[in-house]
């Protein structure tokens, strides 16, 4: 831990633990029964029962190392990162944050 220590002052260190925070709290309601079942409702995830323990601590673990990757890199590196990763998403596996954002408001919207 010392190196995360090194790594962030204290201000930075409180807005880390917030972060990690949202992120637990996101994680359990992104597998909450509702989630899961809208998810499921309108994917071909028929059988998905949530996510594992082990995938969710990685995810957590994720947030931390992006949230000091970002305050390493500033605004400009952090969202030029997001722009190569989406596009590598895109090609290697056709799947990408904004494409499921756009996938869930189009499908909300059809809903309506």
């Amino acid at each position: 831990m010392e190196w995360l220590a090194a790594a962030l002052d204290g201000r930075s260190r409180w807005r880390l633990f917030i972060a990690v925070l949202f992120e637990a709290v996101w994680e359990v309601f992104e597998n909450s029964s509702y989630v899961l079942s809208t998810h499921r409702a309108g994917t071909a995830a028929l059988g998905y029962v949530g996510d594992s323990i082990l995938n969710l601590l990685g995810d957590i673990a994720a947030c931390a190392f992006g949230f000091i990757l970002a305050r390493r890199l500033g605004l400009r590196g952090s969202l030029l990162l997001f722009v190569v990763t989406e596009i590598m998403l895109l090609v290697w596996i056709r799947d990408s944050l904004l494409l499921i954002v756009v996938t869930s408001i189009m499908r909300s919207r059809r809903g309506r």
